[in-house]
């Protein structure tokens, strides 16, 4: 009787779990997820964390509503920007079009 080889696990290079694959089918036949580690040590760095978490949200929120506020004055200098450009050079006529250079 001939000896089987024996099966053999690898590691997933993705997602670290461990395979056992069968020699002769080469399938995996037994599957191991890896180990996640905790987010989180205990509950007091997790609420420290939410607590950062919440303080960097109402900074940037403060931040957005600072730039709404400046917002219309900011498109008011570039309005009266544009109409000084405008009155700067004169308007030269109708614009010349590729089928009239026909």
């Amino acid at each position: 009787m001939a000896k089987q080889p024996p099966n053999f696990e690898v590691t997933c290079p993705c997602c670290s779990a461990l395979l056992k694959i069968d020699v002769e089918t080469r399938a995996v036949i037994a599957h191991t997820a890896a180990v996640k580690p905790k987010t989180f040590s205990d509950m007091e760095a997790a609420v420290k964390s939410m607590r950062e978490h919440d303080s960097r949200r109402e900074s940037i929120f403060q931040q957005s509503v600072e730039a709404q506020k400046n917002a219309s004055s900011l498109l008011e200098k570039k309005f009266q920007e544009a109409i000084k450009k405008a009155k700067e050079t004169p308007d030269t006529g109708k614009p010349i079009r590729d089928f009239d250079l026909d």
